[in-house]
């Protein structure tokens, strides 16, 4: 109870944390873009992107990736899988949802372990052994069990709100309404070079605030995804199936074609966009390599 209590508030601390980087980055993209006016509009979209990644970050993460409500008539051992492991997991039952790709993956989302919900792909169904669908649902469900989902949803939701308004100010730049008549009207009082390196200032925000959104998803997913492998370990009791699902979604990644939101890429539990090997420098999980291996040394003990 006490570890459930630490972590709960560990992820409580982080989400805090991460809204409030999101205001930040928000308020200083408002100011460049339209000085005091802009950055009050900012502020004021700041609050309500917090309110909304805080109560519906789950069904944002749900609907932009396609995810479908199955009913338990139309998914009968999936429905059942879910169910078996959630028992043993000492959890409620998750909603149950299907995105239809062929791009095997899954995830899980949701405020709190009541409000929890397991979504997986039409591939991952068709890829995978039943056994090593199993191991995957009870990775997810350690998420659910962890408290993880909230800060992982509430991030993919930063993580799109950065990046959307990132585009806004590029086209902002590029129609020429990015101007230094916009910055707080106080064009009089700023000398042209302080004027030049506010400009230069904006453009490189507007540059820099999508890799923000990736560093943020990379802090938030490394360090759980290797807990969430024991924790679906010992769920399953077996780690072996776990391990080899890793290895057939680590293959499968990036291949078939998917429906995926790029905001949300850290929730799933192997980064279904990759995009070469610069793209390792910013993972948003840890090496599936040493994923495996972890799973295997569990094994062996």
């Amino acid at each position: 109870m006490n570890n459930k209590i630490m972590e709960g508030s560990e992820n409580l601390t982080k989400t805090v944390i991460l809204l409030g980087a999101l205001t930040g980055l928000m308020v200083a993209i408002g100011y460049f873009l339209g000085g005091s006016s802009g950055m009050i509009i900012a502020l004021i979209m700041a609050a309500v992107t917090n309110l909304s990644a805080w109560w519906f970050s789950d069904s944002i993460a749900l609907s932009s990736n396609g995810a479908q409500p199955v009913e338990e008539s139309q998914a009968p051992e999936l429905h059942q899988m879910i169910e078996t492991l959630a028992t043993r997991a000492n959890l409620p039952k998750p909603k149950v949802y299907v995105i239809n790709t062929a791009m095997p993956n899954a995830f899980a989302t949701g405020r709190s372990p009541d409000k929890g919900a397991v979504a997986v792909t039409t591939g991952i169904m068709q890829t995978l052994t039943t056994e090593e669908l199993a191991g995957v649902i009870a990775h997810e469900l350690a998420h659910i069990k962890h408290r993880d989902t909230l800060i992982a949803s509430v991030a993919a939701t930063v993580a799109g709100a950065i990046t959307t308004l990132a585009n806004m100010a590029q086209w902002s730049l590029l129609s020429g309404g990015m101007s230094r008549s916009r910055y707080s009207g106080d064009r009089d009082n700023q000398s042209g070079g302080a004027a030049a390196l506010q400009m230069i200032g904006g453009i490189l925000m507007v540059f820099l605030a999508p890799l923000a959104a990736t560093l943020i998803q990379m802090a938030i997913s490394r360090a759980r995804e290797f807990s969430a492998d024991a924790g679906g370990a010992q769920i399953l009791g077996n780690p072996v199936p776990l391990a080899s699902a890793l290895q057939k979604l680590e293959a499968a990644a990036g291949q078939a074609p998917a429906r995926i939101n790029p905001a949300s890429s850290h929730l799933y539990i192997v980064n279904p966009l990759h995009a070469g090997a610069l793209a390792g420098l910013f993972r948003t999980h840890p090496p599936t390599e040493e994923r495996i291996k972890r799973l295997m040394a569990m094994a062996g003990q």
